[in-house]
């Protein structure tokens, strides 16, 4: 596993000054830090832990007197049985939801390449009590209602462990092929995530396409006008992505390219990130600041093929905003 640093490099502030004026005064503002590295210990804690990291297991702890499996095993002793000891235990990797998992779309700096993920807890075959863990899914971008209480999981091992609880998280059973479900230690790099299956267009009708046309012109003009925008550029400095769009009477290509932003008629044949949305004025609008695009795809109105790209869509919403606020 590459070396990887506890604050990454793109968190690390460049040593200077800028002047803020607040209230028709100006004020001086430099970039400065505080330290404090640490290291804290599992404890109790280090065989669950270890055996995630090393084993790809998911450890419980079982009363030796009433049987039940606590996981995690975040107990030596049981408090029901006046503190009889417990004994390790491996429990399966498949369970249920215990309840529908809320779903973090606008994550913190130290979340933000997770997201969007739920967060929820699982009830996992041998065990009696529930554990928390990130929910994804394979098919695009996790939506509200995708998972829910009940629905059966598997607990999938990220490639590269350090011996957290991010170092795991579950799919939905239904995703996966029944070889994938019954192997112990199934890895992430194991599953296809590119295999999402895009939702079906309406046949055009020759109304939906000049519907498309008039709304990809729109689309065209507010691009040239983003890219002429100096804050909107700056919203996509460093970011580069050719988008397939796809819409009831036609597709197109978006493309960003550190800073530059554009359409092209042509499709792109090897897209990084494909769109799909029954009506192109969902895209059109949320250019146009008329309602976000993050709305659009969490309430299922727009379709992207790759949950990770969830940044690309914060980034469009976000020149939208600079466009419209001069």
């Amino acid at each position: 596993m590459d070396k990887k640093k506890v604050i990454p490099s793109e968190y690390i502030p460049d040593v200077g000054s800028k002047t803020v004026t607040i209230e028709g005064k100006d004020y001086l503002v430099a970039n400065d830090a505080m330290y404090t590295f640490y290291q804290r210990s599992k404890g109790e804690f280090s065989p669950f832990f270890m055996a995630i990291r090393d084993e790809k297991k998911i450890l419980g702890c079982r009363c030796t007197k009433c049987g039940i499996v606590r996981v995690p095993p975040f107990v030596t002793t049981c408090p029901d049985c006046d503190f009889a000891p417990t004994e390790l235990i491996e429990v399966e990797q498949v369970g249920k939801m215990n309840s529908t998992p809320p779903i973090t779309y606008f994550a913190t700096s130290l979340f933000l390449d997770m997201a969007p993920y739920g967060r929820g807890r699982v009830i996992l075959n041998g065990a009696d009590t529930a554990v928390s863990v990130i929910v994804y899914t394979t098919t695009g971008i996790l939506v509200p209602g995708l998972v829910k209480k009940d629905t059966e999981m598997k607990i999938v091992f990220k490639d590269d462990r350090i011996g957290e609880m991010i170092d795991i998280f579950c799919v939905p059973i239904a995703e996966l092929s029944p070889q994938q479900v019954a192997k112990k230690g199934l890895q992430e790099s194991e599953i296809d995530w590119q295999a999402t299956v895009e939702p079906e267009l309406s046949q055009a009708t020759e109304g939906d396409i000049a519907r498309f046309k008039e709304a990809l012109q729109v689309v065209k003009n507010i691009t040239a006008e983003m890219n002429g925008n100096d804050k909107c550029r700056a919203a996509i400095t460093g970011w580069k992505r050719k988008i397939l769009v796809k819409a009831t009477g036609g597709a197109f290509t978006l493309e960003i390219d550190d800073g530059d932003f554009r359409v092209s008629d042509e499709i792109v044949k090897s897209p990084d990130l494909i769109m799909v949305c029954e009506d192109l004025r969902t895209l059109r609008d949320g250019l146009d600041y008329k309602g976000a695009l993050t709305d659009s795809v969490i309430l299922k109105k727009l379709w992207i093929n790759k949950n990770m790209e969830f940044t690309t869509i914060f980034k469009l919403d976000r020149m939208a905003r600079f466009r419209i606020k001069r």
